[in-house]
Order: C-alpha cells, then structure tokens, then sequence
C-alpha cells in the first residue's frame, strides 16, 4: 500500500514528535508499504522518511524543485517526483497514495488535510484518511470541527476521516 504522509518539514519541532512519526516510517518498511510525502528530509516528513530509509523500505518524495529554497530535499527517497506547483504536488499525492496520514504540521499541512477531507466529501475519492494525534496536538482542530457539526456548518465529518493516538491504531484502520 502507498501511504502518503502530511506533516511539517520545520527544524524546530520537539523530539517528542519526531521520534514517533519515525517510528511510522519504521513499521511501514517492516510492513511493507510505500511512503508518499512531500519530499522535504527535516521535520516530521523527513523523520519518516528517514525511519522508512533506514528499515530497507521504499519512499516518494513529490515537491517542485524551488521548495529546496526553503527546506533542504531528502536525498534517500526510492523517488522522486518533481512537479511545478503546489497543486500538481496535492494532485499527486492523491494519484499515488491508497491512504492518509495527516502527522503534526503547521499550514502547509492544514491546506493538504482539508483539500482531501474535502474531495472525500466530494466523493473524489474513498481512501482512508487517519489523524495521527501526537501527544494530543490536533485535539483544538478536533474540538473545532465537533463545534461546526453540532452548529450544521458540517455533516457527519467523523465519517471522513479517523484519529489516532498510536501506531498501532492506525494499522488498526488501514489493515
């Protein structure tokens, strides 16, 4: 299976973050699967990517080449897949991933989660789409969400997509 993994590629992320999403990286070589992400080799991308590296697994990086003005490019991926813009790199990621992971991550993470929550909705496509809650850092977003259902802004969103704490858990969901 191709999972595709959302997350921040910033320096400054705790260990208590990077550790985890490394060990995710880890149990996807030993089961297996294929990393998708986008392409950046610090930050939650680069951990897992590395934690996939380093356990004989198989990742693709997708970025546009000026993104390496920004954060360094991870030299280990099994590909690399350049695109022009942002766009075309989210047009692949659903191209090519089975599954999603959506880790920690700031901006560029949040437009990559409800872009495909929301062609899910769409019924653009039916793949599995996992928060992967570190340390309850998306439990704010969470709660924001569960206010716009009750509000009627959203309907049944915890249909599109489901949360979880551990690794385990989202193997849980996937298998």
């Amino acid at each position: 299976m191709n999972i595709c993994l959302y997350g921040s590629g910033s320096r400054k992320i705790d260990e208590i973050y990077t550790n985890e999403v490394y060990k995710l990286g880890l149990t996807m070589a030993q089961k297996g699967h294929t990393l998708v992400f986008g392409g950046g080799d610090t930050g939650m991308m680069g951990a897992c990517a590395h934690g996939v590296h380093d356990n004989g697994g198989k990742s693709i990086g997708i970025a546009p080449e000026w993104i390496g003005d920004f954060e360094p490019l991870c030299e280990i991926c099994s590909e690399f897949v350049y695109v022009d813009t942002m766009d075309e790199r989210k047009n692949k990621f659903l191209e090519k991933s089975d599954a999603f992971i959506i880790s920690p991550g700031g901006i560029g993470t949040l437009d990559e989660f409800f872009e495909i929550i929301t062609l899910k909705k769409l019924k653009q496509h039916d793949k599995p789409i996992i928060i992967f809650n570190i340390n309850h850092f998306y439990d704010t977003m969470l709660k924001m969400l569960d206010e716009m259902e009750e509000n009627g802004f959203l309907y049944k969103q915890t249909e599109t997509f489901k949360i979880a704490t551990s690794i385990d858990e989202i193997f849980e969901y996937l298998e």
